[in-house]
């Protein structure tokens, strides 16, 4: 399962527990705890989720955030967990008190459903007022579990966060705005339209009738870009169903009996799952033995081919995809070969991941 499908379905199990977690401590254990298990940290290691961090204030000693997840030593990011039913104030928690008495560049603020991110944009090693990053776990966006990943052990790179922090913060604002203004027209809100349609004076009147008028065309064009969005949806959906049953049609079926996977094809599968550990999640990688060849796929999909190992005969090759998918054999004298191929393997799942990026 990808992490994709694991924040969804953690998600989807929070809403069904909400009436069985009465405490904070509840709330850590059966919402935070996984949460952050899920972003690949072993949360029952203390050199990577230290539980209770302490993070003493001036005189006053002894101070505890609910965790810090560590690398090197060091926190990285501070963790302040509330009671799901409560409201979060950062003024009124001790991750804003404690933030610049530690090196962590990042705390999260969370109730367990809804999650703040917060750093130093503003002033440097005093944390921001307003956070640059916060989703609703119930209800995250495809684009935010995008920019949750950055947050994954795998990825976790501060320099990077970092720079796009500044502008996730400016566009969750002016989201914010909009999605106001699409609401409910501020006067400001409907006179830039006026002045950009209307070529006489916008006197109170002219102002008021522009105010329906505004409403009303941004819910036809709301309207309009939504249905335009499941059309394409849809024509995708039927042209990828159309391609799944040709490629049915065209495979041949195995005997699933007669598939027999060979000491030779596994070492060779751990060697590229020790070249593509780089770069994602492992468990992502995944074998698929035939009667020719040894499959490896990205996420068990069949439209994610990494790579195949052609192990059974008397030569012996590495069959790598180009953009298209074309597949390319190499001949290998041994397994250690599939080494010299790592940066085309690596290739495909950039390739793949820019895909998934620009997917409307």
């Amino acid at each position: 399962m990808d992490f994709k499908d694991q924040i969804k379905q953690l998600g989807d199990r929070v809403a069904k527990m909400l009436p069985q977690i009465q405490t904070e401590e509840a709330t850590k254990t059966s919402l935070t705890l996984p949460f952050i298990q899920i972003l690949g940290y072993d949360i029952f290691n203390p050199a990577e989720v230290n539980p209770e961090f302490v993070a003493d204030l001036g005189i006053k000693k002894g101070e505890k955030v609910d965790y810090a997840i560590m690398k090197n030593g060091e926190p990285i990011l501070l963790i302040e967990c509330k009671h799901h039913q409560e409201k979060l104030d950062p003024h009124n928690s001790q991750l804003f008190r404690y933030f610049h008495t530690t090196k962590a560049k990042f705390g999260l603020l969370t109730n367990g459903l809804h999650y703040r991110f917060y750093t130093d944009l503003v002033e440097p090693n005093k944390m921001d007022e307003k956070p640059f990053f916060e989703f609703i776990l119930t209800d995250i966006k495809e684009a935010e579990i995008d920019e949750l990943k950055k947050f994954h052990k795998s990825y976790f790179d501060i320099e990077s966060i970092f720079t796009t922090a500044s502008e996730l913060k400016y566009s969750s604002e002016i989201k914010a705005v909009l999605s106001a203004e699409f609401k409910e027209p501020t006067e400001d809100f409907v006179r830039f339209f006026i002045s950009k349609v209307y070529d006489g004076k916008a006197t109170a009147k002219i102002v008021s009738q522009f105010t329906g008028i505004v409403k009303k065309s941004i819910n036809q064009l709301v309207s309009d870009m939504i249905n335009d969005r499941l059309k394409a949806a849809l024509a995708k959906e039927a042209e990828s169903e159309k391609q799944r049953v040709a490629e049915e049609a065209l495979k041949p079926e195995e005997d699933e009996k007669a598939i027999e996977t060979t000491a030779l094809e596994l070492e060779g599968y751990m060697i590229v799952k020790s070249i593509l550990r780089k770069r994602i999640n492992i468990e992502r990688v995944v074998g698929r033995d035939t009667k020719t060849y040894y499959g490896i796929l990205l996420d068990d999909n069949n439209r994610k081919p990494l790579c195949r190992l052609w192990l059974n005969g008397n030569k012996k090759y590495l069959g790598l995809f180009d953009g298209e998918k074309n597949e390319t054999r190499h001949e290998i004298v041994k397994l250690d070969d599939i080494f010299n191929h790592s940066d085309q393997l690596l290739k495909s799942i950039d390739l793949y991941e820019k895909e998934e990026s620009i997917t409307p």
